[in-house]
Parts: structure tokens; sequence; C-alpha cells
């Protein structure tokens, strides 16, 4: 891996996971020195988190990691709901069912009590979708939303009830697409995004921190 893909992964990852908060200061000489890059893939780093809305400039000199607040994820599902309601039309008109059918069971099985494992499982689905749609823009811009999402399904609390929920409703999505359904896929992922919304902003409600 090149040094500013290198740099980019982990700071992606720190980022994403928490371990660097908004308003994080990333300056370049201790950016660099902490991640043994030199000063360029770090800027070339930077620039393409700076691309992806997870980084801001303060002032000229100044970097620091982005905010991310209740407007700002209102705004995010709004693009979600157009882009994945789309992707789902797609993918039940020319997706493979069989593909579908299995995720829906691997829907219904998965242990909840491993979020990490459930994660995965939607990486997979959402890899699923994007073949499906073999639409290469509507791909990246689902790429991007995602990147997102992953800082904001951090900010909401573990909720097993909610998982549970959301594991139905991501089986329902895959049923639907699997029995060639565009208006159910459609109206699931409109469920399913509603519900999500309206857990993550109770749980900035209730931790406002």
């Amino acid at each position: 891996m090149r040094a500013g893909e290198r740099a980019y992964a982990t700071l992606l990852d720190e980022i994403q996971t928490g371990a660097l908060p908004p308003g994080t200061v990333l300056g370049e000489v201790e950016q660099s020195t902490r991640l043994g890059v030199s000063r360029t893939p770090l800027r070339e780093a930077l620039r393409r988190l700076a691309s992806d809305g997870l980084v801001a400039q303060a002032s000229a000199r100044v970097t620091v990691v982005a905010g991310i607040d209740a407007d700002d994820i209102r705004a995010l599902f709004e693009l979600r709901r157009a882009l994945e309601s789309e992707a789902a039309r797609a993918a039940a008109r020319r997706g493979d069912p069989r593909v579908f059918d299995t995720l829906a069971r691997e829907f219904a099985a998965v242990d909840l009590a491993d979020a990490d494992a459930y994660y995965a499982l939607i990486s997979r689905f959402d890899a699923a979708i994007d073949i499906a749609v073999d639409n290469a823009y509507l791909s990246s811009a689902l790429r991007s939303v995602r990147t997102h999402l992953v800082r904001v399904r951090r900010m909401a609390r573990f909720n097993p009830l909610r998982l549970s929920a959301s594991a139905g409703e991501h089986g329902l999505i895959a049923r639907a697409i699997g029995a060639g359904d565009p208006e159910l896929a459609v109206h699931a992922t409109h469920v399913h995004l509603h519900n999500a919304l309206t857990t993550i902003l109770e749980a900035l409600t209730e931790d406002p921190s």
C-alpha cells in the first residue's frame, strides 16, 4: 500500500471510530510523524478526507476533523433515502434472486450479540446491491454516504432492540429484491431508513455530547 493510501486508511478508520473526535487538529508535523509518512502523502490523505467531508479547514493552515450534528444527519438521510430507494428498485429488477434470498436467510439467523458480525453482513448486503445495480455512478454516490454512516452509527448508543428490528428490516428488503418486487423493496427501504433516523436522533437527544 502506498504511503498516501496507508495514511488515508488509518485516519479514516480513526475518524469513523471516534479515536479522532470532531474538532481534533490534524497538524502536518504531528500526524506525519505519528503515521510514519512524509508530509506529501499526508497532504494527499488530508485532501481525500476533505473531499469526503470528514475534515475541514479551520483556518488557512489548520485542518480539523469535521463535526456532525443532527442537521447534518437529517441531510445525510435525505440523500440516503433517494439513493438507496433507487438502488433497491434497480436491484429488484436486475439482481440475482438467489443472492438476496441467501442474504435474507442470513439476516434471519445472524447473531445480534456480535455487532461486528452483523455489520459485516450489512457490508456484504451493500456489496450485493452494488453488483445488482451495475451503475458505477450510483454505487460511487452510495459509497460516499456509507463513509459517513459509519460515524453516525457510532454516535448512536448500542440498542439491542433496534439491532433486532434492523435485521428484520434488512431481511425484508432482501426478500423483496429476491422476489423481484421493486415497489416492496422501495417501501421496505423507506421504513428502515425512517426507523434508523428516528433512533439515531433520539440517541443524540438523550446524550447531546
